[in-house]
């Protein structure tokens, strides 16, 4: 504390990664057995690689919690109304072609695509990877683990669209197949064409 003036110095920001657990291969779970794992758990928010390697996620603080369900809210209000596919919550797991298994922060799916999977596919984590994805960073959170997952994402068939959007410093970087990524300092709104015909997303009450 600086006792001239009372006040505190200014503190660093902390940042945090996912607890990471690493199996042996003879122990290493199927897609059943890790989402079963998964519903044991409900309360941890768990993703793994395409080595096998389980990453427990954070809980997010109160404020980002509040970002993500403005971003949530304003994709589901357009999916309602465009209605040519469906939303995802930070909840929904998804099975990537590689075998690892995600939870983006938010994502949505064509239903051309949707439909073509079986209803027990649907129930679990559905095997492919959504149309659009978003991850929003949080004040704590490192940012290359999040650029990567992005990267793995875009990779992905059937991956159109992808965000990052770096509260921490006002940028969200756009990814798309097969073309260079796109950083966009402070954006007020963000427009989502040509993937999402008419979905825009203020950004005023994310950051």
């Amino acid at each position: 504390m600086n006792w001239l003036t009372g006040d505190r110095p200014p503190q660093p920001t902390v940042t945090s990664s996912p607890l990471t657990l690493q199996l042996p291969p003879s122990v290493r779970m199927t897609s059943e057995q890790f989402f079963e794992f998964c519903q044991m758990n409900r309360d941890l928010r768990i993703e793994r690689d395409r080595l096998g390697v389980i990453s427990i996620l954070s809980p997010t603080g109160s404020e980002t919690g509040n970002r993500e369900l403005n971003l949530l809210g304003q994709l589901w209000a357009w999916t309602e109304r465009d209605g040519s596919g469906i939303a995802f919550s930070s909840s929904a797991g998804f099975t990537l072609s590689t075998g690892a298994e995600r939870s983006p922060d938010a994502a949505w799916m064509s239903l051309q695509r949707w439909n073509t999977l079986k209803s027990d596919q649907q129930q679990r984590f559905a095997p492919l990877c959504p149309d659009f994805v978003v991850e929003l960073r949080s004040p704590s959170d490192n940012l290359q683990p999040l650029q990567e997952k992005l990267e793995e994402y875009i990779a992905e068939p059937g991956c159109r669209l992808g965000w990052l959007v770096d509260r921490r410093n006002q940028r969200v970087y756009i990814y798309r197949p097969r073309q260079s990524i796109k950083c966009v300092e402070c954006p007020t709104v963000l427009s989502a064409e040509p993937e999402l015909p008419g979905f825009e997303l203020s950004l005023s009450k994310i950051w």
